[in-house]
């Protein structure tokens, strides 16, 4: 319900790794906690400085040493911070895009309003360090007769011309009220070979935590809906779990 500190950041992989017990030598020098992605609880690039300070610490070798190619930075869209991210974290970068229209990701992502995709696009392509070896993510929703046809594949593949990409296909988390609906999982195929012979990955995501609502913008809308002495004993049992 706030902007999170560093400090705070920083806390949630090391308890990750507490309750992993990823602190305890190796032989093989491996790690459970071996990739962090930031997304699914805000937009990061409203709060770039402790994102920043946070993912410095992480990545540095006097921190927990998790190298800046395995921390991915997802966003909406943020245009003026796209290019603050790469010169000043130097992570991997993953767009929120979800719409190959304005007026359809103006429904989706109304930061779209503000910042369009010919704009949006423009900050990928400028993005300091991208190449074929680090390529931006695009993350796309797959909605049933929505965004999801053929010739949204084809001018998705145009849009993204000349940007090192990839593309996860994420299928639809429903919850109950929503006007959406997942795509046929043929559709999705279909959707995804159309990509990937036009040269890009394509990987369809699994879905996670839809039984508990617990999906990316579920939990926190659910939780919104709590007074806070519920919020609270929510937190406590989640702390004791």
């Amino acid at each position: 319900m706030r902007n999170l500190t560093a400090g705070e950041i920083v806390g949630q992989v090391m308890v990750a790794r507490d309750r992993l017990n990823d602190w305890a030598d190796r032989e093989d020098g491996t790690r459970r906690v071996t990739n962090i992605v930031m997304m699914g609880m805000g937009e990061p690039l409203y709060n770039f400085d402790a994102v920043r300070d946070a993912l410095l610490i992480v990545a540095d070798n006097e921190g927990i040493g998790i190298s800046r190619r395995r921390i991915t930075l997802s966003t909406s869209g943020v245009v003026p911070n796209i290019q603050r991210t790469g010169d000043e974290i130097g992570v991997m970068l993953a767009i929120s895009l979800h719409a190959v229209r304005d007026e359809l990701r103006n429904e989706l992502v109304p930061l779209n309003r503000k910042y369009p995709i010919k704009e949006l696009l423009q900050a990928c392509r400028d993005y300091p360090g991208a190449s074929n070896a680090r390529r931006i993510t695009f993350e796309y929703v797959m909605l049933k007769g929505v965004n999801d046809s053929l010739d949204d594949a084809k001018l998705l593949v145009k849009l993204l011309k000349g940007i090192p990409a990839k593309i996860n296909l994420i299928p639809f988390n429903p919850w109950p009220g929503t006007a959406y609906e997942c795509s046929d999982w043929e559709q999705i195929e279909k959707f995804s070979e159309y990509i990937f012979n036009a040269g890009y990955s394509s990987p369809v995501r699994t879905p996670r935590g839809r039984d508990i609502l617990a999906a990316c913008g579920q939990l926190k809308s659910e939780t919104e809906k709590l007074s806070a002495r519920e919020r609270q004993a929510l937190r406590a049992m989640a702390m004791t779990d």
